[in-house]
């Protein structure tokens, strides 16, 4: 039987055998529990030394539960990704092929059922084989005793400790002796060969027997066969030499080394040995996938794993909770639908390449869970730009991906929306906006001991103008329109729903790197946020008004299978029911006939839905945030330089092959949520909205008071002693005395709904000009006063 050369005994470890074997048969007499105690007498160490050394140490190891691989699963239960330091399923010894078990005590250990810590025998047995075959055919330590090395090993954490696990001298095999002895009084056999078997490295990054057997046969240790048994046992002594896909002709050799092994005791015939022998060694490598790179859904992944690195409860320090997540062979339940992320990952890939200096990004929340189903964007995981890749998650908020996030445009619109509803403010309430007005910013009411705000405003509508109501200016995104309806509102109640929805505003009056959040350009949104964050805040109004938090795990597991936490859904009421009612009735608007998501993105559903397009003032972003009451769905196209750091017009770019001369939330991103939504809107139900109350829609039929000539004060308090939202619309040429109230609108004395806006238009002194007209009539003058207009 020939070994490599390379395995071959030299006469310096002949002696050292030697040395050892005489010092064991010096020290016959020098028994522990039961066990002749080797190595006295080397380097001058007496027996009674020996004897006190060895009382001396603890009387047992602490076997800590061995590091095994995490695994994140999807919404059906099916892996999607695996965390590891060491690649390890543990398995019991009955999980493992009775092949297996015989071929490892054969080659490592054939009398490990018949002897203590120490085999005595085996170890003369094996020096005298080792050194008639010129090479290393047998072991000489037990399998208690490799068992306790790899066990000091694995659980070294400092360099010190290290260092003592690994150092080549007589004291570190004293101390793994005095352990093994421990081992063999407190557990049995089979204890300590399942945990040899769990513990063991087999190469190629693998370790324990059953990650073994899937790694390089594709099957489970309890399948493994003779052919298949005989290689692993066979890697145990030297893992990285004998490893069959760096080097397969020494693992070949060394398989038969322990085929001959198993055959000369018997344990499978000769003939069976042989034929094996014959045999190549029929792997199927499957390799290990660590980490989020290598999943079907990376930043779904990614955001699942920061997600639990924020969490205390799995530890005091991210150190203690990566370890945990890298070692603790752990069961994350999560809440992806890979049927929703397949469907988000065609859309964004359909409609932004990899490299374009743009990124489109999806993110999927379910109502009134918070569980997030999809996470896709257009730039895969990985460290190459040239190929587009990035480690940059611009779906989630920064704290779970890094990105800073964009400026969300008209999407924030429904906030004011829903602070107006919350006032009383009627859904038919009407203004007359123009296509560009200029407002003092100063009538904007403030959060209470905020201050006032200061300077014009000068805001425009790209869409269309004139009188229109709610659900008008909604529906065409009217800024004028939602200028004037904040000034009715002020700005601190929106900034306050758009937080309480969910929205990460955490920079309310700036600071020297962010502008400030809470101004009244806050309509537009001029606050960056993310896919996810705008998906659970569009969520929260397909569940009448139930926030609920996104989350991407529902419960973990540890390795037994026991529970060890699990993450409720945490949900609160953010808003009346009638509130979210009203809202999605006008949202509604948006994705039917006439509704910009409808007519310019092709958005409509075959389900009742609802949703908001948003586009930026310097078309750096485009969104389109659409929802049923079973799932709310953010889709943004952003501009983006290929390091992600700096936001990018999308004007005049090259995007998946088109050329862009223009942008608008309907027309560009639209058409990608669309594309993501009618893949997966068989699945949902034909759930309809709530229908908003007549009161909330109309209002309560209320005279307007005639305050003409009023102070503005006095008109501002009888306007709201009757029931309206009374704001000042500036000044104009009127009959009445200066500073006094010229008119409003709706007029003194017509009839609008109670919460409605009315207008308060305050005297200039300037006289309106008379009408010239040649009219027939008596009558002559043709001027008009302005109390009622």
């Amino acid at each position: 039987m020939s070994v490599p050369r390379d395995e071959r005994l030299t006469a310096g470890r002949i002696a050292s055998h030697l040395v050892v074997m005489v010092a064991v048969a010096a020290l016959l007499g020098v028994v522990v529990a039961g066990l002749a105690i080797p190595f006295a007498g080397v380097a001058g160490i007496g027996a009674k030394n020996v004897a006190k050394t060895m009382d001396s140490l603890p009387a047992e190891l602490e076997t800590n539960p061995l590091p095994q691989r995490t695994r994140l699963l999807d919404s059906d239960g099916d892996t999607i990704a695996t965390f590891y330091d060491e690649n390890r399923v543990n398995v019991s010894l009955d999980q493992i092929s009775r092949t297996m078990i015989q071929s490892i005590i054969s080659i490592e250990d054939s009398r490990f059922y018949q002897h203590g810590a120490l085999d005595m025998k085996g170890t003369v047995r094996a020096l005298v084989t080792n050194q008639a075959n010129d090479g290393v055919v047998q072991g000489g330590s037990s399998i208690t005793q490799q068992m306790v090395k790899l066990t000091l090993q694995t659980q070294a954490k400092t360099k010190a400790e290290r260092a003592a696990a690994t150092e080549g001298t007589y004291a570190r095999k004293l101390r793994e002796l005095r352990y093994a002895i421990a081992m063999e009084q407190h557990h049995s056999k089979d204890w300590i060969l399942e945990r040899y078997l769990n513990i063991a490295y087999f190469g190629d990054g693998t370790y324990g027997v059953q990650s073994a057997a899937r790694h390089y046969f594709g099957v489970n240790a309890k399948r493994l066969n003779l052919r298949q048994s005989a290689m692993l046992a066979g890697l145990v002594k030297n893992p990285t030499g004998y490893d069959p896909t760096n080097s397969p002709d020494r693992a070949l050799a060394r398989r038969n080394v322990v085929l001959d092994r198993m055959a000369s005791l018997n344990v499978i015939t000769r003939e069976k040995a042989e034929k094996t022998k014959a045999t190549n060694l029929g792997l199927h490598i499957r390799n290990a996938k660590n980490g989020c790179w290598f999943s079907r859904a990376p930043f779904f992944c990614d955001y699942a794993w920061n997600y639990l690195l924020d969490d205390r409860a799995l530890g005091e320090t991210v150190a203690q909770r990566r370890q945990l997540l890298k070692s603790g062979g752990l069961t994350i339940r999560s809440t992806i639908d890979l049927k929703d992320q397949k469907a988000a990952d065609k859309a964004v890939a359909n409609h932004v390449d990899r490299r374009d200096q743009a990124v489109g990004a999806i993110a999927m929340v379910q109502p009134r869970t918070g569980n997030v189903t999809a996470i896709a964007q257009s730039r895969p995981m990985g460290r190459s730009a040239r190929k587009g890749e990035t480690f940059l998650n611009y779906v989630v908020p920064t704290k779970y991906g890094d990105s800073a996030g964009f400026q969300a445009g008209s999407t924030f619109k429904p906030f004011v929306l829903a602070a107006a509803i919350e006032e009383g403010i009627p859904l038919t309430t009407s203004f007359n906006a123009p296509q560009t007005m200029t407002i003092d910013t100063s009538e904007f009411a403030n959060c209470p001991g905020a201050g006032n705000f200061v300077g014009d405003w000068k805001v425009s509508s790209s869409t269309s103008s004139g009188r229109m109501d709610l659900y008008r200016g909604t529906r065409e995104s009217v800024n004028t329109f939602y200028a004037m309806l904040e000034r009715a509102t002020g700005v601190c109640k929106p900034f306050k729903i758009a937080k309480s929805l969910g929205v990460d505003l955490t920079y309310a009056k700036g600071d020297g790197t962010h502008l400030p959040e809470r101004v009244p350009t806050f309509t537009l949104g001029i606050a960056n946020a993310s896919p996810l964050e705008m998906a659970e805040a569009y969520a929260t109004f397909g569940g009448r008004g139930l926030h609920c938090d996104s989350r991407p795990v529902t419960s973990i597991e540890d390795s037994s299978g026991n529970v060890l936490k699990k993450y409720r859904k945490s949900c609160q009421q953010a808003l009346p029911e009638s509130t979210a009612d009203g809202i999605n009735d006008v949202l509604r608007g948006v994705q039917e006939p006439g509704g910009f998501g409808y007519e310019l993105g092709g958005t409509g559903l075959t389900v009742p839905s609802a949703g908001k397009t948003g586009t930026t003032q310097d078309g750096k972003a485009v969104w389109f945030v659409g929802y049923t009451p079973e799932v709310a769905t953010a889709a943004m196209i952003a501009g983006a330089s290929k390091d992600g750091g700096k936001p990018m017009a999308l004007a005049g770019q090259t995007i998946h092959g088109n050329y862009i001369y223009a942008v608008t939330g309907s027309g560009f991103a639209g058409p990608m949520w669309a594309q993501a939504m009618h893949a997966v809107q068989d699945r949902l139900d034909p759930v309809d909205f709530d229908k908003p109350s007549s009161e909330s829609v109309n209002g309560i039929p209320t005279q307007v008071p005639s305050v003409s000539g009023m102070s503005v004060d006095s008109a501002m308090s009888t306007l709201k002693q009757a029931g309206f939202n009374p704001i000042s619309g500036g000044s104009a040429d009127s009959t009445s005395p200066l500073g006094t109230v010229a008119y409003t609108d709706p007029g003194g004395g017509s009839t609008a709904p109670k919460g409605s806006v009315v207008t308060v238009y305050q005297s200039n002194g300037h006289q309106p000009p008379k009408d010239k007209g040649k009219g027939k009539g008596k009558g002559k003058g043709k001027g008009k006063g302005r109390g009622g207009r």
